[in-house]
Parts: structure tokens; sequence; C-alpha cells
């Protein structure tokens, strides 16, 4: 009897999801990660649970209704990690007409559920405060409704999901080899030492790495699949007001402009094809101007390339165009072979769903429950979307040593499950060491025993980002706290 019915290659979001998934209906499940969760593009999304506006421009009707729903479902089972947002798109004279947004906006709302999620209006943004950070031309904006996310929290809290259902999550292990029978004989390097387990199958979710471990782990013929390439910026925050500008550049292309950890934006993106090691993916200086003109094309604060922060980059397989936004899957399997299931591309809107038919896929070859993933919150998520704000309140009553943009950072993380962080404690000095004005030990332990954290840009890139802000003397403290506490 083989060691697991199903081993993952791959601790992206495509990896967790199908572990979750697969757990939850009855499966035994290890995921190997050679590195951290969330280390390649599933920490460099968008960011944005939504339907694709620009969907509509290409048609593609039945994508967008079904990316719609999924946003509603993410809504209710992470209201911590989903926030809803309004989006703006200041008209601009030069690109699609008022007529044509005002008509894909009306479209919209009709392929929406009833979310309660207020519908699209316009807006005279000389009178209203979207107009504040915009150049003095544009005086007409659309609003709709969409969401945004926490993409790298919501792996993690995938993976504790999938745990909790009894899912092995393996970090900082790596699967050198795969001899194929009729089950999988794997051999990993699991933190330095070696190790064989068996599985009745394999999924092949690796990112960008998904043609390298095909051909030399697997060692069976690669899926015809390019490497495309995502980048966003971070500069400091460019407006006030609390929605995001979806700005229509002059190749057609859309622009976000997102607030991002309080005091900065977030813009993207620029996409292009890839090629080179998926491990070192650098935003090339044309990107990074191509984000900064998009943006001062309606910003009135001019922004420059001196002034990004930091550049968000990763790598991810598709298929083709048509494929994109919900990924692509193939199933490999025949007498005396072992299936394989391949899971690459797709984005964050649309992930959950494509784990559920992922694993469905293999249904002929195990006995399983039904499929359940939409309506079971992830950890945390056990509150309404629309009572976020009363959960900061109760936070900060019942810590009153916390300020207001701290308890929301929690409560945005961790949604109820801040009590297993912050415990009895009456003073923040019984949190353990400072790093910083908000990371903790407590916070610091909790990542590492419950989270998979093992170093510090674990915690504070894709745990938080915490690192937007953080001293250098205060990243050596928490090295060397990391360190002893192993």
């Amino acid at each position: 009897m083989a060691d697991y019915d199903l081993a993952i290659i791959g601790g992206g979001l495509n990896g967790v999801s199908i572990a979750r998934d697969a757990a939850g209906r009855g499966l035994r499940v290890i995921l190997l990660e050679q590195g951290d969760l969330a280390a390649g593009a599933s920490s460099a999304s968008p960011r944005l649970i939504h339907g694709d506006l620009a969907g509509l421009e290409r048609r593609h009707f039945l994508r967008v209704r079904t990316a719609l729903a999924e946003r509603d479902i993410w809504l209710r089972i992470a209201p911590h990690l989903v926030r809803p947002m309004r989006f703006a798109i200041p008209a601009h004279s030069e690109e699609r007409p008022d007529w044509q947004l005002r008509s894909w906006l009306l479209l919209y709302d009709r392929l929406a559920s009833r979310s309660g999620l207020p519908a699209s209006a316009t807006v005279d943004v000389t009178h209203h405060p979207i107009g504040n950070a915009l150049k003095r031309p544009f005086g007409t904006a659309f609003e709709y409704s969409d969401c945004v996310v926490d993409d790298s929290r919501l792996v993690v809290l995938t993976a504790v999901d999938a745990a909790a259902r009894g899912a092995v999550i393996r970090t900082g292990a790596r699967c050198t080899r795969a001899e194929r029978g009729k089950e999988w004989r794997l051999v990993t390097i699991d933190r330095g030492f070696r190790q064989v387990i068996t599985a009745r199958a394999i999924v092949n979710a690796s990112g960008a790495w998904t043609s390298s471990v095909a051909e030399t782990v697997l060692r069976v013929p690669p899926p015809k699949v390019a490497a495309e390439q995502m980048d966003q910026i971070v500069v400091r925050r460019l407006f006030d007001s609390d929605n995001i500008y979806v700005f229509q550049n002059s190749d057609g292309r859309l622009i976000f402009a997102s607030p991002y950890e309080r005091d900065f934006t977030l813009i993207g993106t620029a996409s292009h094809a890839f090629k080179g090691d998926p491990a070192i993916v650098a935003m090339a200086a044309g990107d990074v101007a191509y984000l900064c003109d998009a943006a001062n094309r309606y910003f009135r604060e001019r922004i420059e390339t001196v002034d990004v922060v930091r550049t968000l980059s990763g790598a991810n397989m598709v298929r083709n165009a048509a494929s994109g936004r919900n990924g692509a899957m193939t199933l490999d399997h025949g007498r005396g072979r072992a299936p394989l299931l391949t899971v690459f591309g797709g984005d964050v809107t649309t992930s959950r769903l494509r784990a559920e038919q992922a694993v469905s896929k293999l249904t002929p070859f195990y006995p399983m429950s039904p499929r359940w993933t939409a309506t079971a919150p992830l950890p945390g998520g056990d509150f309404a979307w629309d009572r976020f704000d009363n959960e900061v309140e109760e936070v900060r009553e019942r810590w009153r040593f916390l300020g207001e943009e701290e308890a929301r950072r929690l409560v945005a993380a961790y949604g109820s499950n801040v009590k297993a962080i912050l415990g009895d404690a009456k003073e923040r000095s019984e949190l353990g060491p400072a790093f910083g004005s908000e990371l903790t030990g407590a916070e610091v332990r909790y990542l590492m025993q419950r989270e998979w954290a093992r170093f510090p840009d674990d915690v504070l890139w894709r745990r938080t980002k915490l690192g937007l802000t953080m001293l250098p003397e205060d990243r050596e403290a928490l090295a060397a706290f990391m360190a002893a506490a192993v």
C-alpha cells in the first residue's frame, strides 16, 4: 500500500489549493515545496479577486460570469483576506468611448450575482475625492465593485487548512526523482535528509518549473507551454481615497493602481514572455519605466523610476492566451502507469474552482467525498465579510494596547485566529520582543510553529509585508530570534 494517495509537487496557489481540496475529500495527501510557500508567482500577483472587466471586450462572457461567482465565494469563505473595493476608471478622450465603458459596467452588474456589493455608477470627479489625485482634464470616472486579496496569505492559510484536514505540508523539501509504475516512488531531499515515499498519483503544480520538473524529475514529455512574466511596482502612496484606479493605457491595456500596506501604492501590471531561471525573476528597467509612465498619464503627482521602493515579479506557465485566467491541466495515465496530473497557470480568482476540477479528474481512481470547498471558510474566516470592521473593534476591545492600524492588520491576516497569537496578554510586553513597531515575538513564534516560516523573508514578505518599513537593526534582531527559536 502506498504511503499517500496523492503527492503534490509545488507550494504555490495551485498546489496548496489542490492539497486542501483533496485532503477534505478524504485522500491522504503530501505536498512538497522546495522553498517556501508562495515563494514564486503566487506572491507577485495583481492581488485582484475580480470578474475581469476587460474580458467583456474579448466577449468572454461565460468566463466573466464564472469569475464573478468565484469572487462571491471568496467573500464568504475568506472575509479577512478578501476585501471589497470600489474601482474607478477615469474617462479618457483618447481611449475607449464613454458609452462603451457604461455598457461594459451595466453588463458586468448583470453578470454578477446578488452579492451585496454596490452597483456601478458614473462619478463627477471634479466634486469627488476620487478626483483629488488626478490631473485636471479628467472630469468623469466610472465606478464598479470588485475585490482585492492578500495573495501570499491566501496561499499560506489554504495550506494551514489542508494540514488541519490531514495533509502533510513539507517546505524545504525537493523531489529529485520519481519512478513510475503502478504507483509512484519519489526520492526527496527534505531539509538535507534523503527520504523515499510512495504515492498512488502525482500532481505537478510547480508553476514556472512545470517543464523542468516533467523532464528531469518525472521523466515525461513536458507540456507545450510558454513562460510569462508579470511585473508590478511599489511606490509611496499617491492618493488618500480608499479605492483602486483603473487606467486605460495608450496601448489598450488596463493598469491598476491600488492602496498597498497603508503607506504605499501598488501599480501593475506589465507582462511579457519569460526566459531564464524561474528562481531569479527580475524586473527590467523598461518595464519599471512603462508603469511609471502609465501612472503619470493620470496622476498629478509625478513618479520617476527612482521613486520605486520595491518591484514584484513572478513567472508562470501559460498554454495560450485563451487559457490564461482558468489555467490548464492534463491527466496522463494508463495500464501500469500511475496517474500524473499537471496543473499550471490561471489567476487567483479561479484558483479554488481550478483545484476542485483538478481533484475531480482523479475520481475514477479513488473513492472520495463530494466537492466541498465553496462553503467551508479558510482558517479565521468564520464571520461575514461585511462584519470585518466589527471584528477589528472586538479585537481592540479585548486587547486594548493595540492601535487601530495594528488591529486591522492582524484581523486582515489571521481573522478570528488572532486570539491564538495574542492569548491573554494584557500589555504589549507580554508578547515578547518587538521587531519594529508591530511585529512581536508571539507573532513570529506563531508563524514558525503554525505556518512553516523558517527565515526572516518568510515572515517579512509572505506572511506579512512588514519588510517594507522594518529597519535593518530590527531585521537583524528578527534573524537572531528565529535562529534561536529553531
